[in-house]
């Protein structure tokens, strides 16, 4: 039996985005580089996310742009940075709240049936879409974070949100190389959430669809969504519990997040 999808609130990328505002106001030196995003400075990538929830929201009514194909985002994400409208952090973090509730209120006008374009050309569900957005704020608060030496709790509630954003465009984000003619099914059980499926078919990517699992992860949420971002090492991840691997063949735990193109 399948488990029931855990939606994107509005109260959770209200309450992501404010934290992630603070963190970077609280920044002295906006030029210091963020290690996990090189070359891009803390300005760099408040920036970014600061430009995120109008692009949402313009894709979700029709308009804006978006990388057609998924290798293509590191460029397109340079080229926003590039035409930033600002580089005063408190303007774009008022940008960020405005453009944002812009957002959220699109969502709610259209309702749970309409469609977007989106990076890959891929057409996903807008009101989905915000828990990639949730992403966005979460696991870049994590890279400032990190930049500046400082703590960044992760919700454990976000985090299956998050999950069900990134599902309508994971089948795209698939590294053709290194997925090739891989086959397994993983059942993935964040602890105190839901249970996550992912079943491969020669390369091919399906999520959701219930069987035999070649290998079943119990997973720290917090710890799962930076692995599954790029971030953290899964190693450590394991040696310390935080991510426990068994079933058939719990070797493959490691190298899921490596068949996927970078976030």
């Amino acid at each position: 039996m399948l488990e029931p999808t855990v939606e994107p609130t509005a109260e959770a990328a209200r309450t992501a985005a404010q934290q992630f505002i603070d963190l970077a106001l609280s920044v002295l030196d906006p030029a210091v580089p963020v290690p996990a995003t090189p070359p891009w400075t803390i300005a760099d990538v408040f920036g970014h996310v600061a430009m995120e929830p109008r692009r949402y929201r313009d894709l979700a009514r029709g308009q804006g742009a978006w990388p057609s194909r998924a290798a293509d985002l590191p460029d397109f994400n340079e080229q926003q940075i590039a035409s930033l409208p600002t580089d005063d952090l408190g303007t774009l973090a008022g940008l960020l709240r405005a453009d944002l509730d812009d957002f959220l209120t699109t969502i709610d006008e259209l309702g749970p049936d309409a469609r977007m374009m989106f990076d890959g050309d891929q057409e996903i569900r807008v009101d989905r879409s915000l828990g990639t957005l949730l992403g966005e704020f979460i696991v870049h608060g994590h890279d400032i974070a990190t930049a500046l030496g400082r703590s960044w709790p992760i919700d454990p509630e976000h985090v299956p949100m998050v999950l069900t954003g990134m599902h309508q465009v994971m089948p795209g984000w698939i590294d053709r190389d290194a997925a090739a003619g891989h086959t397994a099914t993983y059942h993935v059980r964040l602890r105190g959430g839901p249970m996550q499926i992912y079943s491969f078919r020669d390369g091919a990517l399906t999520i959701g669809e219930s069987g035999r699992p070649h290998i079943r992860i119990s997973a720290d949420p917090a710890t799962w969504l930076l692995l599954v971002y790029g971030r953290g090492n899964p190693t450590r991840a394991a040696l310390t519990g935080k991510v426990v691997a068994y079933g058939r063949k719990p070797w493959l735990a490691s190298g899921l997040a490596k068949r996927f193109l970078p976030p």
